[in-house]
This record gives structure tokens, C-alpha cells and sequence, in this order.
């Protein structure tokens, strides 16, 4: 069964270096971590101490609020170090590799002999549940609450992001295994969302999932976009979201008995000197993953997309749910009365100063600059132009900003992620930090509500 989702609102952000889809076999590197804050609302009790021999799969460390929720090794080797920060935050847990992967045996299961209770608690001893997050709250799910629904988005919309039809070609009995456990997991459907005119898509003959044909701009690719579209969250509703690198994660587990967080990256953005796909591991090193490829003068460089990445250095790691990396340049060059000039090099959604409109299939190289200072909001009625859910986005961040907890939650914060308003905050011509305070607010409505 096919349910077609179109929106118009949004906004597509055509930036260079996009990447080719060739894929390069990276070796494998020196030095992995895993990083806590990867994991939202996580509390680390580390099981792995310095000096710890680890296998790929064995838990490193487990979350203190349900110590059934294990975060496993990507690779095999030596916890060599364990970064702390203020009051002992634990911030990343670095692993020399040993050269080799050694993996851990969870055994090979017949999944479609399994329950869901049996699935679930295979997910917990592999280490495999933090792969399923939840709304509301977009933290790691918790266990304990039936989801009414599942939902795969196996379509990227982000700039630049990478395309799943080539990043998962080949993969299609693991998506099959990884979907027919996620369907043990609720009384609900599953569903899986792919480009319309997608023909080459690895989900295109999934079994017993509702398959979704999705159309229009950036953020029809988001799951948020897809959930109010197809099975709107209510208040004490919670649904399930996994990434379809992840659903293949799982089903290779389940096939073969081995946790393998190998990913396929998408270099991104004009500070590559060859935008292309690479094969790394989550946690991987950055230097290794971007070797002889970065332009690293002027560069900024984001793990996962512009819009909603985090920035890192090359001696940081790759983030445990991305797959991508974007290069673009650093927005440190300014304009003497810049906005007083007609401007033909950057994108605007107003074509007040901008002639981006003229030109809708061009392609940008965009810096990192703000144009503009941190001011108070100004109302303007752009951000509903690129905001398709159905939600009154100032008013929310508004509420977020000064803790109104019942104002947010009856203006549809169960429904959002900190990704949901990054095209707002693009547009922003205030400057605000705009998923920094949905993040606070669903923090807030977490700690306060549960």
C-alpha cells in the first residue's frame, strides 16, 4: 500500500559539491570515540574502564535511567582514554583500534520466528537500541512505552545530503530483516517514506511496512514532516524513528550475528577536493575520513548537513548517527555596507535585496556568515513559509524561550525535533539560535512532563 506526501512550503538549498556517487574503501583507522551528547538526555555509567581489551559490540558504557540500554564498541581494541570536562562529565570515549575486527557473537536469529519481546531484548544485549529514537522529545527511545507507529524516512532532502538509493544498494535483505523486527516492536504499522520518482529504491519491495511516495521541498525528507502528514502525534502518543542505515545495522545484526556500524559517508560541500562517498565507521577520526581530500584552509567542517550538523575539528569524530560530512567555507570575510548592494551570490527566500528568485536551479557556494548580529525576533511571516507542519513556529520558540509549558505543548511541541526549525533559523533575519531553543524547551517539557 502507497500513500503519495506532497508539500509546497519549505525551502531547497542548492549549495556545490554535491557528492559523486563513487564509493572509496577507507581503511581502517587508528583511533575511534564514542561521545555521550550523541545520545540526548543519556546519563553514561561507564562499563569500559581505561586499559578495557573490547570487542565490536561489547558495551563500552549503559545508561544510568535503564541499564538494559547498552552503547557498544564500533571496533575492536583498547579503550585508551576516557575525556572528561566539567564536574566529570564523561565527553567522549576514545578506542585504539587493534588493526583488526574482532566482533562479538550475539548469534544469527530467525527474525521472522522471533516475538517482540525477544526482539527487543536482542536489540538491548547488542547494543543495538540506541538506534531507535522517539517523539516526542527526539531523545533515545524509551523501552518501557509502546510506540504507535514506526516510521523510516529513506529520503534526504538536507543540502547536499546524501542519497540512500545508492548508499544502500545491495542492502536489501537487511532492510527486509531490520524492518520485520521493527514490526514485532509495535502494534502498529511501520512506515517507510522514498523520493516519488525513485524507481532504484532498495525499500521499493519491502514486506509488510506502508510504503510512501514523498514530493516538494526540503524538509519533506524530515520524519517530523512525514509523521504530521501521515499519523499526527497526540498528547501520551509516542512514535518510534530509526535512520535506514540503521534499519540495515540491525538486520545485518540479525542475519549474522554481528554488530557492524560500518556507514557509507557522503563528502560533501566546495572545500572537497572530490565530493564523493566513502565507507567509515561510526566514531571514526575525522583526519582519516577527510585524508587527502579536504581543502582544510577556510574550511568549516560539520558533521552531518549544514542546516542541522554539529561543527568539528579533524581530530574529532564522526558522530554516531551521521552520515555525512560537509566542507564549506569559513563565513570570515566581511562587506562594508554589504546589505546596502544588490546581492547575486547568496540565497534569500525575500527578493528585497537577493536575486536568488531569478535563478531557482543554480547552485551556491555558501560560507558560514550570518550577515547580521543576534537581535530581538522581528515579525515577518517568513518562517511559515518554509515551515509545512502545522504549527505556529515564532509562537512556539516564544514559549520555549520563557518556559510556558502548557502554551507548548498545546502548540505542538510533542510533534517537533531541534532539526524541524533549522530552515527557520536560516531564514532568520533576527539571528536567533532557533534549535538551540527547541532543544531547551523539549528538555524542559522532558525533565518537568516525562
Amino acid at each position: 500500500m502507497s500513500k503519495d506526501i506532497r508539500i509546497k512550503k519549505g525551502l531547497d538549498i542548492k549549495l556545490v559539491g554535491e557528492a559523486e556517487q563513487v564509493t572509496t574503501e577507507l581503511s581502517l583507522g587508528s583511533v575511534f570515540a564514542i561521545r555521550p551528547d550523541d545520545f540526548h538526555g543519556v546519563t553514561p555509567k561507564i562499563l569500559a574502564k581505561e586499559g578495557t581489551e573490547v570487542k565490536v559490540g561489547e558495551a563500552l558504557f549503559y545508561d544510568k535511567s535503564d541499564e538494559r540500554i547498552l552503547f557498544p564498541s564500533p571496533v575492536s581494541g583498547k579503550v585508551s582514554e576516557i575525556v572528561r570536562g566539567a564536574r566529570r562529565k564523561v565527553l567522549a570515549i576514545k578506542i585504539a583500534a587493534d588493526g583488526k575486527q574482532d566482533y562479538k557473537d550475539f548469534g544469527k536469529k530467525e527474525v521472522n520466528a522471533m516475538s517482540g519481546e525477544e526482539v527487543k531484548n536482542h536489540l538491548f544485549t547488542s547494543g543495538c537500541w540506541p538506534f531507535i529514537k522517539q517523539r516526542p522529545y527526539d531523545v533515545v527511545a524509551n523501552p518501557n512505552q509502546a510506540p504507535k507507529a514506526i516510521f523510516v524516512s529513506a529520503y534526504a532532502s538536507a543540502p547536499l545530503a546524501g542519497d540512500y538509493d545508492y548508499s544502500l544498494k545491495g542492502k536489501e535483505a537487511e532492510l527486509q530483516a531490520g524492518l520485520t523486527a521493527l514490526t514485532k516492536l509495535t502494534e502498529g504499522k511501520v512506515h517507510v517514506s522514498v523520493a516519488k520518482d525513485s524507481t532504484l529504491s532498495p525499500f521499493k519491495d519491502a514486506k509488510g511496512v506502508e510504503l510512501h511516495r514523498v514530493s516538494g521541498p526540503h524538509p519533506v525528507g524530515n520524519v517530523s514532516t512525514q509523521i504530521a502528514q501521515i499519523d499526527p502525534i497526540n498528547k501520551g502518543e509516542v512514535v518510534w524513528v530509526v535512520t535506514p542505515q540503521d534499519v540495515a545495522i540491525i538486520g545485518e545484526l540479525l542475519l549474522t550475528g554481528k554488530f557492524n556500524a560500518t556507514r557509507t559517508v557522503a563528502l560533501t560541500g566546495s572545500k572537497f577536493g572530490k565530493p564523493q562517498y566513502v565507507t567509515a565507521l561510526a566514531g571514526a577520526q575525522i583526519a582519516d575520513v577527510v585524508k587527502g581530500n579536504l581543502e582544510a584552509e577556510g574550511a568549516r567542517v560539520i558533521s552531518g548537513n549544514v542546516l542541522s550538523g554539529l561543527q568539528v575539528a579533524q581530530d574529532d569524530f564522526l558522530g554516531f548517527y551521521d552520515n555525512q560530512i560537509t566542507a564549506i567555507p569559513e563565513g570570515d570575510d566581511y562587506e562594508f555596507f554589504g546589505w546596502n548592494k544588490p546581492i547575486f551570490n547568496k540565497i534569500s527566500t525575500s527578493r528585497a535585496l537577493t536575486f536568488s528568485w531569478l535563478n531557482p536551479k543554480k547552485k551556491y557556494d555558501l560560507n558560514t556568515n550570518t550577515n547580521g548580529e543576534h537581535r530581538a525576533f522581528v515579525v515577518t511571516g517568513s518562517y511559515e513559509e518554509v515551515f509545512p507542519l502545522d504549527i505556529y513556529p515564532m509562537q512556539l520558540l516564544k514559549a520555549c524561550m520563557y518556559k510556558d509549558l502548557d502554551e507548548m505543548e498545546g502548540l505542538g511541541a510533542y510533534e517537533i525535533a531541534p532539526e524541524d526549525f533549522a530552515l527557520t533559523e536560516f531564514i532568520c533575519v533576527s539571528k536567533q539560535p532557533h534549535q538551540k531553543i527547541v532543544r531547551e524547551g523539549l528538555d524542559l517539557m522532558r525533565a518537568e512532563l516525562g
